[in-house]
């Protein structure tokens, strides 16, 4: 085991951490089956840099936070039973096109914040390529739109968590329904999605597919403030505000919503009348019973009044 590492059998486990390596160490025993290296500084990942002493049984490589900034051709060659390839919180700045070659059997690849440095859709697409790549993870990329183009046929599950989705296009979902991908999982909680009227064709496909997105139930909306915190799945499309601005239809919302009101307000007046009309006769009584008690009570301020103004005695009062 190398000096800088230390390895666990059962199965053949290698980690070196934090140990600044500016290459993969060469001494790696050939039977390791997970390999991780974390906190080096190994900056360029060179061509064949695990050549030199071929690794057949390695599946799981491990290369995160070690400012990898390019990864050259033919970089994992001396790998050929890898399976998943973590290069997660690396600044990337360049992929070679044949950056994967010599990995037939890669089927997960990790890219989790290796994206923020430089846009390497491109790039990447043309990596791809060659290699059946089953999950893809791109989560805290700071995306604002469906990488469409790191989309292989066969892929089985995409993560995008953590990224600045507001939304998916009516484009980008006829993207998932291409041949080869109408099994597409996609996570994509943790993005600010924005529940206005552009929402409207993702929140129907959403609705119709929540199995492909298997944190559909816990997606939320970042804004508009009224909706703020509110579940996807409890919307209705048609109940999400559409305004000139965002390329609707303006006003459409706001005068249903009108229509609707009109409408609450009429049954409210239709319960109230019927209600009336059911209890006439108790409304009927009430009021003979509020006249007979005002008749009443007039008639008594009137015998005073006569009684007061009778002249025979007011005399009779002053008479000593």
């Amino acid at each position: 085991c190398p000096s800088a590492c230390y390895c666990v059998a059962t199965p053949e486990l290698v980690q070196c951490r934090y140990e600044r390596l500016e290459e993969p160490p060469k001494e790696l025993p050939t039977t390791v089956h997970n390999l991780s290296i974390a906190g080096s500084n190994l900056s360029v990942l060179h061509r064949a840099a695990f050549a030199a002493r071929p690794l057949p049984d390695l599946r799981l490589l491990r290369l995160r936070h070690d400012n990898i900034q390019i990864i050259e051709d033919m970089a994992l060659q001396g790998l050929p039973a890898l399976r998943t390839l973590d290069l997660s919180h690396n600044p990337l700045l360049s992929v070679a096109a044949g950056a994967f070659a010599g990995v037939p059997l890669l089927h997960t690849l990790q890219l989790n914040q290796a994206l923020l440095a430089a846009p390497l859709e491109e790039q990447l697409a043309l990596a791809l390529r060659n290699i059946s790549l089953r999950r893809l993870e791109l989560a805290g990329n700071s995306l604002r739109a469906l990488p469409a183009a790191l989309l292989p046929a066969g892929l089985e599950e995409l993560d995008l968590r953590n990224n600045s989705l507001q939304r998916l296009t009516a484009a980008e979902l006829r993207s998932l329904e291409a041949p080869g991908l109408q099994g597409l999982r996609l996570t994509l909680g943790a993005n600010p999605l924005s529940c206005d009227c552009a929402l409207r064709p993702f929140l129907t496909w959403l609705r119709a597919a929540a199995a492909r997105v298997p944190d559909a139930r816990s997606l939320r909306c970042a804004g508009p403030l009224p909706l703020r915190g509110a579940a996807l799945l409890r919307l209705r499309p048609e109940g999400l505000a559409c305004t000139a601005a965002e390329g609707g239809e303006p006003g459409q919302l706001e005068t249903a919503s009108y229509v609707f009101f009109g409408i609450v307000l009429a049954l409210i007046g239709i319960v109230f009348l019927m209600v009336l009309y059911l209890n006439r006769r108790g409304i009927k009584r009430w009021l003979h019973n509020l006249r007979e008690a005002c008749r009443d009570q007039m008639e008594g301020y009137h015998y005073r009044y006569e009684q007061d103004a009778d002249p025979r005695r007011t005399s009779a009062i002053g008479t000593p």
